[in-house]
């Protein structure tokens, strides 16, 4: 199951469930109004809907995998084998702290600032949780607030890396463009299959490349 991000919608994450279904995975979608009705409410919804589900993984881009995170600490019972991260700020958003101080531009954030400011708290749970961060410092956020290097454009890799993580892995490429990127398909199929990450140089096993 793919979770989107701030501002995005589950159609956002097509190329990325394009290149999973090519892997042999099959593919849906949870969609959630992030900015007006918020993390909180995103998480109580996919918790109603993965009670009863059958076993499945998680895909969460930015807000979307703490948003995973979240509803997997809530209820650890719930039937979720493994989950990926794709440049999620598990650790809080420097960007979203700076934005929040600024009258003209908190608003962007919803109801998601407080999960966006503060983070998720170190990871314990008996699912193994991987991230996939970027090293490509562009996009928006980038030229709005400063970020501490390396970044993704609008996610520093320091604030991706949560204690208790299963696996971390950098891709070349941007906060936007994760959800693009090859590298990010081929890792999250890795992950998903074996709980580990790919060794740079790696190929992936699967039904047909990515």
């Amino acid at each position: 199951m793919l979770i989107h991000g701030l501002w995005n919608a589950k159609s956002w994450l097509a190329p990325l469930g394009w290149r999973l279904r090519r892997a042999g995975f099959e593919v849906e979608g949870f969609g959630y109004a992030s900015v007006r009705d918020g993390a909180e409410a995103a998480i109580e919804a996919l918790l109603a809907r993965l009670r009863g589900a059958p076993p499945l993984h998680l895909v969460g881009h930015s807000l979307g995998g703490m948003i995973g995170l979240e509803a997997l600490r809530r209820a650890p019972g719930l039937p979720v084998r493994r989950m990926v991260c794709l440049g999620s700020p598990l650790c809080g958003s420097g960007t979203a702290r700076a934005l929040a101080q600024r009258p003209r531009l908190g608003w962007t954030l919803g109801r998601s600032a407080p999960l966006l400011r503060t983070g998720c708290g170190q990871w314990d749970g008996r699912v193994p949780v991987g991230m996939i961060a970027g090293d490509v410092a562009r996009g928006l956020g980038h030229l709005l607030v400063p970020q501490q290097a390396p970044s993704d454009g609008s996610v520093a890799v320091a604030e991706t890396r949560l204690p208790g993580l299963a696996g971390h892995c950098l891709v070349h490429a941007s906060h936007t463009g994760l959800v693009f990127s090859a590298e990010a398909a081929r890792q999250t199929a890795a992950f998903l299959r074996h709980g580990a990450f790919l060794a740079p140089g790696a190929e992936p096993a699967g039904p047909r490349p990515l």
